[in-house]
This record gives structure tokens, C-alpha cells and sequence, in this order.
């Protein structure tokens, strides 16, 4: 039996990927440790969004003396990094092979794998991180080309997975007691665009099967939002749906958007918010902003401050601009280091000025307990996909109804009522 020790980096997709590779491993008879040291080998499953991410892993790489297998976008998109020349590589589209590189890597041999071959991923064994919780990718891919984005090196072109394989899915996670669904990619309203269906029509499949869960629907790009917006209205009404929409908008500044090759204009961005929240009240909306773009100049910054100042979003990923390998941005002149440092301490200072949960104290509700938290505390989400932390006894699995008794800016304090 080999004892093998995972860490992920990265999205939702990646956590899913690991929990694949996990399960097969499982299944041949394996053991997953929870340290470094009781391992066997270890797999990094890798990010190559950010570049601080990339380096924090390149650093653990270089203090182990462990063997290794490096898995994800990283080695996807850049293999040739001298770093990993001594390393088993496998690509994001042949985990369903990792028990063959496991075993050759503690045989002595290097393998990679890479290859953009179609993904075999989908109703394999899986090994769930939360057991409350199950994720499932919709797609490998995008059909975007943002100037700033790695990622497209890594995942390629949108490749939808089949319909049927992820209602299957879907459906045999409610029967092992999942309550709570991610539906993740790296674009989801890409999803079905190149097999003849899209995103609409899978989520009114998948909300045909009974059951008490709720889903949180993964990043969707505005443009895909524009496409879908009504349809997304009425899906987002059902009761199983967690009010909750990711849609980044990286910049208040259409000449910004425009170079960054992103398909939508500021104006589209403020009206899909605004219809949102007048049809669906109080749903939280997510974005994000990179600060200090190449060509981003004081005035299009300040469009982007106006734009958080009117809008004060619950939850707002703000990013300083690095140039990533591979991408068009990189090849840009770039503003001196000082000036996206200065404007993403800019943002934040702003942002937590905004962010304020004063609104929900004293709401009383549903809230679905999923995780554990710190000193005997119990963490759960309510409809609108707010953090309610819980003090009780034998909390987890369970819809409860609860009150607000505090509000932090992260989260919010429940009792149960």
C-alpha cells in the first residue's frame, strides 16, 4: 500500500480534479495521508492564474526530498520550466491516469503526461473533500482570449462534458446524501456551446431531480450573462438555487476592458447587476477587478473606484496585474511596481469601507450547516450564500433555522432559533 499525500492549489476545478485523482487512487488500493512526512510521494495539484501561487509552489518544490508528481495548469502550460524537467508531469486532462504515473514515478521513472487529448473525467471514483459537498465541472476550457489570462495555455478550448454524464452524476450525489452542488468551470456560461446545447438547458435538467439541495453556480462571464439574463432570472428563482452570481468585471473602464479583449462594456456589466437585483432581492454578487493593467491610467482606475463605490459588492477578488508567460499582457510595456501596489491598497481600503453586513442582523432563515469551524463552532451558508457561523452541539448536515445576533464584515453570527 502506498501512502501518498495531496495538495491543491487553485479553483473549484482543481479541488475537483484532486478529488478524482484521490478516489482512483483509493480504488487501487492506496492510502491518502494528511502530512508530508508519512507519505510515500506526494502530488501538487497546481494554479498558474497568479503569479505569487506559481512561486509558492515552485519554493515547496525545491524543499522536499520526497517523490513527487506535479499535477494541473503549471506543468499543463509550461512544461518546459527547468524546475520541472526531473518531475513525473500530468496534465489536466489525464488524471484518470494517475495510478499508472504513481507507480512508475516509485519505480525510478519519469512520465509525463500532457497530452490534449478529449477528458475522461466524469462518474469516476472520487474522494469528496467536504462529504456535504460535491463539485462537478460542467467543462474543460473556455472561448475566451483575455490578454491577461494563463489559463487558456493550460485548459485549452471550451470542450463541454456530456449532458447526460453530469445529470448522472448529479443525481447519484443526492442519493449518497450530498446536499450542496458546485457546478464549476472556468467560463460556465460557456457551457454546451460547442456540443449544441447551453447552460439554461442543463440547469432546468438538473432542477428536475428531486431532492433538498441547493447549487452555487460557478464564474459566468458578462457577455454570457447578457446571453442568458432572463432565462438566469427565472432558474435563479427556484428555491433550490443559492442567490449567488460570480461575474468579474476586472475594470470600470471600457478602453481597459477593450485590451484586455474582454466582450462586454461597463454599461452591460452595471445593467445585469441592476436587473439582478431589482428580480432577485438581496442576491450577493461577486466580481473581480484587477488593478494596474498595462494600460490602465489614473482615470480609468478612478472609473473602476466609482464603479465599487456604487455598486458596494459583498464580495469583490481584487488582484494586483502580473504579467503571466504565454499571454498578450506580458508582452505590454509595463507601470512601475509602485503603481498597481498602490491602487489594489487603494481598492481594499474602499472596499472595506463599503462591505457591510448591517443589513442582516436580526434576519431569521434557513442555513444549511456544512463545515466545522474554529472552537467548537459550526460553519453554514443560508439561501443567499452568506457565512453564518453557529455555536451548538451536532450541527453538520443539518437545514436549521436561525437568527442573526451579529455581523462581521466576512460573515455573520447565527443562533438557532
Amino acid at each position: 500500500m502506498i501512502k501518498i499525500f495531496f495538495k491543491t492549489y487553485g479553483c473549484a476545478h482543481n479541488q475537483s480534479d484532486s478529488e478524482v485523482m484521490m478516489g482512483l487512487l483509493l480504488d487501487a488500493g492506496h492510502k491518502i495521508v494528511k502530512t508530508k512526512k508519512e507519505a510515500d510521494i506526494l502530488i501538487y495539484n497546481t494554479c498558474t492564474v497568479k503569479d505569487p501561487s506559481e512561486k509558492k509552489f515552485l519554493s515547496e518544490l525545491r524543499n522536499t526530498d520526497k517523490k513527487i508528481v506535479v499535477a494541473g495548469c503549471i506543468p499543463q502550460s509550461e512544461p518546459e520550466l527547468n524546475e520541472l524537467k526531473n518531475y513525473s508531469l500530468v496534465g489536466v486532462k489525464q488524471i484518470h491516469r494517475i495510478v499508472e504515473v504513481v507507480k512508475e514515478t516509485l519505480a525510478g521513472n519519469i512520465v509525463q503526461l500532457l497530452m490534449h487529448t478529449k477528458s475522461k473525467r466524469q462518474n469516476l471514483p472520487k474522494v469528496r473533500r467536504n462529504n456535504l459537498i460535491e463539485i462537478i465541472p460542467l467543462s474543460n476550457g473556455c472561448l475566451g482570449n483575455c490578454a491577461y489570462c494563463k489559463v487558456k495555455s493550460a485548459r485549452g478550448d471550451l470542450e463541454s462534458f456530456c449532458e447526460d454524464e453530469i445529470i448522472e452524476q448529479f443525481k447519484t450525489a443526492v442519493l449518497e446524501g450530498v446536499k450542496e452542488f458546485w457546478l464549476t468551470s472556468e467560463d460556465t456560461g460557456t457551457y454546451g456551446l460547442d456540443i449544441g446545447t447551453n447552460l439554461p438547458k442543463l440547469l432546468k435538467k438538473i432542477l428536475e431531480i428531486p431532492g433538498d439541495y441547493r447549487i452555487r453556480l460557478g464564474m459566468i462571464n458578462p457577455q454570457y450573462v447578457k446571453k442568458y439574463l432572463k432565462e438566469l432570472i427565472t432558474i435563479y428563482k427556484d428555491s433550490r438555487m443559492f442567490k449567488f452570481i460570480h461575474i468579474p468585471v476586472q475594470s470600470g473602464s471600457n478602453p481597459v476592458l477593450k485590451i484586455m479583449n474582454r466582450k462586454y462594456s461597463v454599461s452591460d456589466f452595471k445593467t445585469f447587476v441592476l436587473k439582478l437585483r431589482k428580480n432577485i432581492p438581496n442576491i450577493t454578487i461577486a466580481t473581480d477587478i484587477i488593478c494596474g493593467f498595462p494600460t490602465e491610467t489614473d482615470k480609468d482606475f478612478k472609473m473602476t473606484l466609482e464603479l465599487v463605490k456604487e455598486f458596494q459588492f459583498p464580495v469583490l477578488n481584487i488582484s494586483k496585474f502580473y504579467p503571466r508567460p504565454k499571454t498578450k499582457a506580458a508582452l505590454m510595456p509595463l507601470l512601475i511596481t509602485e503603481i498597481p501596489k498602490e491602487r489594489s491598497k487603494q481598492l481594499v481600503l474602499l472596499n472595506n469601507s463599503l462591505r457591510c453586513n448591517d443589513s442582516w442582523l436580526s434576519w431569521e432563515g434557513d442555513v444549511f450547516v456544512d463545515e466545522k469551524g474554529k472552537n467548537n463552532s459550526f460553519i453554514g451558508r443560508n439561501d443567499f450564500y452568506k457565512l453564518v457561523v453557529l455555536k451548538g452541539e451536532e450541527l453538520l448536515g443539518k437545514r436549521i433555522r436561525v437568527k442573526i445576533i451579529a455581523v462581521r464584515r466576512n460573515y455573520l453570527e447565527g443562533e438557532v432559533i
